[in-house]
């Protein structure tokens, strides 16, 4: 009889190894049996709580953006005004966890692999839209409604652009510029804005 509340943990283990595997051999060449020994259990256990490869790749995607959707809402429980909670926004998607090696395979794997996968595309859409969202929503506090639809979507192209970029530096100081960067940006919207 397994244990009450094994199956999350073992899901969790198994969600760490998936991203270990695919920083170490890319997402191709993750293979079931290799998440099972960096997890350190059979493939049969794999195949207990997922039913493929492509789930638990699925699963693995999934865990990550709650995880970053966890992390986002704790950077806006610490703002009050519309400003801060766009500065929290920005923090929150420039948060160091999101550099650290393994993760940044994990996501630049997810991220080129959407465009072949149905599950994948909606996972990604799914994320888009709340991330757009959000800043709509802070910024029609902000800004005239004219502006909002495109500072969201600027801000949002910035901050990718500015995670991708930083990501594939090898020194730490480049998320801080990365978050003045995109701070600055903000500024500019503002400013635009009240003048």
């Amino acid at each position: 009889m397994p244990k009450v509340g094994m199956e999350a943990i073992r899901k969790k283990q198994l969600i760490e190894a998936t991203i270990s595997a695919i920083h170490e051999r890319g997402y191709a060449d993750t293979t079931i049996r290799l998440i099972s020994q960096k997890a350190g259990v059979s493939t049969g256990i794999v195949h207990h709580y997922f039913k493929d490869k492509d789930d638990l790749l699925r699963a693995t995607m999934q865990s990550m953006l709650s995880d970053l959707r966890l992390s986002v809402l704790k950077y806006l429980e610490q703002a009050t005004t519309p400003e801060d909670k766009i500065k929290a926004l920005i923090s929150a998607y420039l948060d160091a966890h999101l550099f650290e090696p393994e993760t940044v395979s994990a996501w630049l794997a997810f991220w080129a692999h959407v465009p072949h996968s149905e599950e994948m595309l909606r996972l990604q859409h799914i994320y888009e839209k709340r991330q757009m969202s959000t800043f709509k929503h802070i910024f029609k506090m902000i800004l005239p409604s004219k502006d909002v639809e495109n500072a969201a979507l600027g801000l949002v192209a910035l901050i990718d652009g500015l995670w991708v970029r930083t990501s594939l530096q090898d020194h730490t100081s480049g998320r801080e510029k990365a978050r003045e960067v995109a701070f600055d940006y903000f500024e500019m919207l503002l400013y635009k804005a009240n003048k």
